[in-house]
């Protein structure tokens, strides 16, 4: 998925749920900014502290620069979770070692996931990792079928529009990319379809199967489940005997913009959710959101008085004491938080071993 869903959509659904307007906003930079956190390594400050981050996404989503995409360390815990092959820990799952790794939307991985995080919502950095949570569930959804590795299970072919042509357009904008080993990775072979909210489409996958993905009813179905667990977390209950639906006006009109926001460019699409927002349009009233990833006033450089996209190894940053409660240092500290968990403790209990 994209900004339009990740920041916008994530923001609406942790308002819908009970999250006052401060607290929807931290969810919703950190469901965007894994998209966004390309820099990794020690930040090096000038009175001699230092801080380790980690990266969550990589400089070039375009899939063309697969030497750094093909870092499993980030795709799998953050962007393609494993699926199990759609079955329990406990349970075993039978057949080739990819099949487990492959992305299925709410996948009983993805659902232990959640429930981590809701139990840990003591924690400082707690909204934030809520944050990265909605962005890997959602993206369940999106990638489902996907492996976050490099392997031919994500060869796609036969590519077809909404109306089962052939897709001549996906076809026109590949014809731009470098064709390497490079698209096997992820779902770099049918680049951004999985993620436009708006599309009907589908393809041949690497065993020769017919995918038909219907992304404005898949979308919507992860709203409904993204709810659920915000509201689960907003009562403290791990178990989601309290979830509940997203109140059926609101539902209607995130379906109708999932559907007719067809803008192709992402930010178009985000804005007109943050529009949609301002004006009010949503049972919790008006409210202004903004999202700033890198550049002044956003979460790095109120952290680091940086405006740079792209540090450089040798750079020492002014240190300040504000440092330690900032929302980009609490971003970071849920990132690693994540990542372990679901590397270390949570696919294990499945049987997978990605370290």
């Amino acid at each position: 998925m994209q900004i339009d869903f990740h920041h916008g959509v994530t923001y609406v659904l942790a308002r819908l749920a009970g999250f006052e307007h401060e607290a929807a906003s931290i969810i919703a930079y950190s469901a965007q900014y894994v998209d966004d956190a390309i820099n990794g390594g020690l930040i090096r400050f000038s009175n001699g502290a230092l801080f380790s981050r980690m990266s969550s996404a990589h400089r070039m989503l375009d899939y063309r620069n697969f030497k750094e995409l093909s870092n499993h360390h980030v795709w799998i815990p953050f962007h393609f979770l494993p699926g199990n092959n759609g079955l329990p820990a406990g349970q075993e799952a039978g057949g080739a070692f990819i099949d487990r790794l492959i992305c299925r939307p709410n996948s009983y991985v993805a659902q232990d996931m959640v429930k981590e995080c809701i139990r840990e919502q003591h924690r400082p950095y707690a909204l934030h990792r809520l944050g990265i949570t909605m962005h890997v569930y959602a993206d369940t959804w999106s990638h489902q079928g996907f492996a976050g590795i490099n392997h031919p299970i994500n060869v796609a072919t036969r590519l077809v529009d909404a109306q089962g042509n052939p897709d001549r357009k996906l076809m026109s904008r590949m014809a731009g990319y470098f064709i390497s080993e490079a698209l096997p990775l992820g779902h770099g072979a049918v680049l951004s379809n999985p993620d436009r909210p708006f599309l009907r489409w589908g393809y041949t996958n690497g065993r020769g199967e017919q995918i038909w993905r219907d992304n404005p009813k898949d979308f919507l179905e992860a709203a409904d489940h993204l709810y659920q667990a915000l509201r689960c977390y907003q009562l403290g209950d791990p178990t989601f005997k309290e979830a509940d639906e997203i109140p059926k006006p609101d539902r209607l009109l995130i379906d109708k913009m999932l559907r007719t926001t067809t803008d192709e460019d992402k930010h178009a699409r985000h804005q007109k959710w943050v529009s949609a927002i301002a004006q009010g349009q949503f049972s919790f009233g008006k409210a202004i959101v903004t999202y700033l990833p890198k550049g002044k006033n956003s979460w790095k450089y109120i952290a680091l008085g940086t405006e740079k996209v792209i540090d450089q190894t040798d750079e020492t940053f002014a240190y300040s004491q504000t440092f330690l409660n900032s929302h980009w240092k609490r971003f970071h500290d849920a990132l690693q938080a994540h990542h372990f968990h679901i590397l270390h403790e949570l696919l294990p209990r499945y049987g997978i071993c990605a370290v």
